[in-house]
C-alpha cells in the first residue's frame, strides 16, 4: 500500500518514529538503531511495509530498499512475525544477518529480542538457499561509502576457498575470522590465513 513515506521526523522513539507528511504523522516502527541516527527535524525518506492484522495495523520502516527487502525475507520465515523480523534487524544490519546466515552463526541472529537459538536456526534453514555469498559480498560493497571498483579481497578469498572444495559456511567463516584479525590483508593473505583455520 505504501511503498514509501517522505516527510519530517515530529518524535524520535525507542521503537518508532513519528514522520509527518501532508499534515499527517505516520507512527513507523523501525530497528533499535535507526533511532541514534534520526533526528527531529530531518527530512526522512522511510521503505515502508504494512502490516495488516485483526487486532492491529502498523508500518514499518528503513531507511534503506535493501534493508526492507531483508525484512521481508525474514518475514518469509515459519515462526518470524513483523516485530521479530524487526528486532533481528535492530541487531544485525542487513548485510551482517546475509553473512550470519551463510556461515551459519545462529548465536549472532539469537541475540535478537524474542528470538531463540531455534528460531535462529530456522532463519538460516529457510533462508541459507535464498541468499547467495556472491550477492551478500557485492551488496556489502555498495554500502561501503568508498566502494571499490573490483570485488573484494574477502569476496576474492572466499570464492578460492570454495573453489578448493570447502563448503561456503566454512570458507566465510575462516574468511572473517582472517578479516577481522588483519582489516588490510589483501587476497593471498586471507586466503593463507583462512587455511590456516579451518
Amino acid at each position: 500500500m505504501y511503498a514509501y513515506i517522505k516527510g519530517t521526523v515530529e518524535a524520535v522513539k525507542s521503537d518508532h518514529v513519528i514522520v509527518e507528511c501532508g499534515g499527517i504523522g505516520y507512527r513507523i516502527f523501525v530497528p533499535a538503531s535507526y533511532p541514534d541516527q534520526l533526528r527531529i527535524g530531518d527530512e526522512v525518506k522511510l521503505h515502508t511495509f504494512f502490516s495488516v492484522r485483526e487486532d492491529a495495523m502498523q508500518l514499518f520502516g528503513f531507511l534503506t530498499e535493501d534493508d526492507l527487502e531483508i525484512y521481508r525475507l525474514l518475514l518469509t520465515v515459519s515462526g518470524v512475525g513483523p516485530k521479530g523480523a524487526l528486532g533481528i534487524l535492530s541487531v544485525l544490519n542487513a548485510d551482517d544477518l546475509r553473512f550470519a546466515v551463510l556461515s551459519d552463526d545462529s548465536t549472532s541472529i539469537a541475540k535478537a529480542p524474542g528470538i531463540g537459538k531455534k528460531t535462529a536456526q530456522k532463519v538460516i534453514i529457510e533462508l541459507k538457499d535464498k541468499l547467495s555469498l556472491t550477492d551478500a559480498f557485492e551488496k556489502k560493497a555498495e554500502h561501503v561509502a568508498a566502494a571499490q571498483a573490483g570485488p573484494s579481497p574477502d569476496m576474492d578469498a572466499a570464492e578460492a576457498l570454495t573453489a578448493l572444495g570447502y563448503s561456503k559456511a566454512e570458507a566465510l567463516k575462516a574468511v572473517r575470522a582472517a578479516a577481522a584479525l588483519n582489516p588490510e590483508a589483501d587476497t593471498e593473505e586471507l586466503i593463507r590465513a583462512a587455511l590456516r583455520t579451518i
